[in-house]
């Protein structure tokens, strides 16, 4: 083999983010509800002496470099791409790490199992990288669609079947916008993870309500109710954002403000927040009125669903 190029997707969290972080995952069991959008990690392998191209951010290049020492395959030269903001909150580093556990297992001959797929990719950020961090983005990344994903003694993945005019009204009804401010960092990560070991009332509520709410978003996609969605993921951001005082922003504030008079279902900033992007519901009958208010405030991410997770796009 001489070429090949594989992909995978980022995702969109509506609710249960943190519930798939250990130890919390592993002791209370963590419920998410997802959603893989074609904005994609590609990763490109060519049969040349072993190297990672330069052009991604310094944690892809470390990534990369650790995901070829751990498959010793000679001359490889790897290339990642993205088409994506750096830092959004869309769980780009976990698709960048499904890509290229992919591509090299394909590399390799070996067949694509997508559990396996996101575990591999979960070790190259938890082992090899050093970065605290759940499961649910190597999942959305491995798996595709829009999922109900249960962690906890082991992970349960469920497609979530949406009719065609559910998908229709979620990539027009949901409103996407990157801040440009850098996401949460590791420390803040570490202090809600403490508070929970430390078993703070304040973290112990939060977690257990964010549990059940992605819970009830998953019968709400089920039942094809993106109104009900809406205020489900506002309910959210409200226990999120009590997890720590870095997690909301004074422009995710005045986002997530000016949505609501618009006339917003919810909204909540996505991924670990202190930044990156901020996911808004609008209306059936609102769509644009909410989209221009938001997107006077942050730059317009348009999103559309993916239903094929990690693929190869070319192996000749």
């Amino acid at each position: 083999m001489q070429h090949l190029v594989a992909r995978a997707p980022a995702r969109i969290d509506f609710g249960g983010g943190w519930t798939d972080v250990p130890p919390y995952s592993d002791e209370q069991g963590g419920c998410v509800c997802n959603l893989a959008i074609a904005r994609y990690s590609v990763v490109s392998l060519t049969a040349a002496p072993p190297a990672v191209d330069d052009g991604g951010t310094d944690e892809e290049t470390a990534l990369a470099r650790a995901a070829l020492r751990r498959a010793g395959l000679p001359n490889v030269r790897m290339q990642l791409t993205t088409d994506f903001p750096v830092g959004a909150g869309l769980g780009g580093s976990s698709a960048a790490g499904v890509a290229m556990s992919g591509a090299l297992a394909a590399w390799r001959g070996e067949s694509i199992d997508r559990y396996a797929l996101a575990e591999a990719s979960r070790r190259l950020e938890i082992e090899d990288l050093g970065v605290p961090g759940g499961r649910q983005d190597h999942y959305a990344a491995a798996f595709g669609g829009a999922l109900a994903l249960w962690f906890g003694g082991e992970t349960i993945v469920r497609r979530l079947g949406l009719r065609p005019d559910v998908r229709a009204a979620l990539e027009r009804r949901c409103v996407v916008v990157f801040t440009g401010q850098s996401r949460i960092s590791g420390d803040t990560i570490t202090a809600v993870l403490d508070a929970y070991r430390a078993r703070e009332r304040r973290v112990l509520i939060a977690l257990a309500r964010m549990k059940r709410l992605a819970e009830e978003m998953v019968s709400a996609l089920e039942g094809s109710d993106v109104d009900a969605l809406g205020q489900l993921v506002g309910e959210h951001w409200t226990h999120q954002r009590s997890l720590h005082p870095a997690i909301p922003t004074p422009l995710i504030d005045a986002i997530l403000a000016k949505a609501a008079t618009a006339g917003a279902n919810g909204g909540k900033a996505l991924g670990a927040s202190g930044g990156g992007c901020v996911l808004v519901i609008a209306p059936d009958d609102g769509a644009e009125r909410v989209r221009a208010v938001v997107e006077s405030l942050a730059e317009p991410l348009a999103i559309r669903l993916d239903d094929r997770g990690f693929r190869c796009d070319e192996a000749p």
